[in-house]
């Protein structure tokens, strides 16, 4: 993964192939309409646009129920030769937000998706059974295509506690909050998908963190740009212990758990240590929240 992040770095750099000739131009965007918020996509790619716009607006019209606010958004699906040119993140596939507004998504199946890919002979039977019937191709392959599809609600769920705002006090918080947000309507609205959100995460934890530089909350709120930026890779397990973490919360609380989690910092509740922290999310959440930190 090391190798593919400095690959893509270098091209992010210099502008240049990986055969020394100049990259291709970025091309004009297309406008698809017929949404309550703009959609942008590369050329090619309107039927992959259209549906990343109605997953976001299905999901948005079951918050306005739930969270009783819808945030401004704007949705760009791009392939990695327009990728560079509205967005700074230099992994193309990592779906994102730029300015609290904009969704960055890829348009296409990339080194990034395809570097989690696993060895089905170094998994348990019972997952690699999972695995093949939630990722497999028609083709016999696997790919990661069905759980980075449903991620586009991962980072709306960003949009939503950035722009209210909902204060949360530790960063991690709001990953936990948009896995919640992700997992939420999964469960309620989309419940076929289940298996492509959590099979992945599972994959991805029962490996373990060997190797991963860091593996602690106190550690990803002191180093999480760099991280972010730079390791990629460990910020994915980051994110599957996350969302490993949602699907507990949402079966052991509902749907409630996330009306609950956004009414607890609506109101600022100022800096806490660790104890009064969980203490909180305990008594106006609930304790499997907690529990993502005192258990971690």
């Amino acid at each position: 993964m090391r190798n593919i992040l400095i690959t893509t770095l270098a091209l992010f750099c210099s502008g240049m192939s990986a055969y020394g000739q100049e990259a291709p131009q970025p091309r004009p965007l297309e406008q698809l309409v017929g949404f309550s918020f703009p959609v942008w996509y590369s050329p090619g790619h309107a039927e992959r646009a259209r549906d990343m716009a109605t997953l976001c607006e299905r999901a948005m019209v079951y918050m306005d129920g739930s969270l009783a606010f819808r945030p401004a958004m704007e949705l760009k699906v791009l392939t990695e030769q327009e990728w560079s040119a509205h967005t700074g993140f230099p992994v193309y596939g990592m779906p994102h937000p730029v300015n609290d507004t904009v969704l960055i998504l890829a348009a296409e199946d990339n080194a990034f998706w395809r570097s989690f890919i696993p060895d089905l002979s170094q998994l348990p039977p019972d997952l690699a059974a999972q695995v093949r019937n939630a990722y497999g191709t028609a083709d016999g392959g696997l790919s990661m295509q069905p759980f980075f599809d449903l991620l586009v609600l991962h980072e709306l769920g960003h949009l939503y506690h950035l722009q209210k705002p909902v204060v949360l006090p530790r960063l991690w918080l709001s990953e936990l909050f948009s896995n919640v947000f992700l997992h939420t309507f999964i469960a309620e609205q989309e419940p076929q998908r289940l298996p492509a959100l959590t099979v992945f995460p599972r994959m991805v934890v029962a490996r373990g963190a060997d190797g991963f530089a860091y593996t602690t909350l106190d550690q990803l709120e002191a180093n999480y740009t760099l991280i972010t930026m730079e390791h990629p890779t460990n910020y994915g397990w980051y994110q599957c212990k996350w969302s490993s973490a949602a699907a507990d919360i949402y079966e052991q609380a509902g749907a409630k758990a996330l009306r609950s989690y956004w009414d607890c910092f609506l109101v600022q509740s100022g800096p806490m240590d660790d104890a009064a922290l969980a203490k909180l999310l305990s008594s106006s959440v609930h304790p499997s929240v907690a529990a993502v930190m005192t258990n971690w």
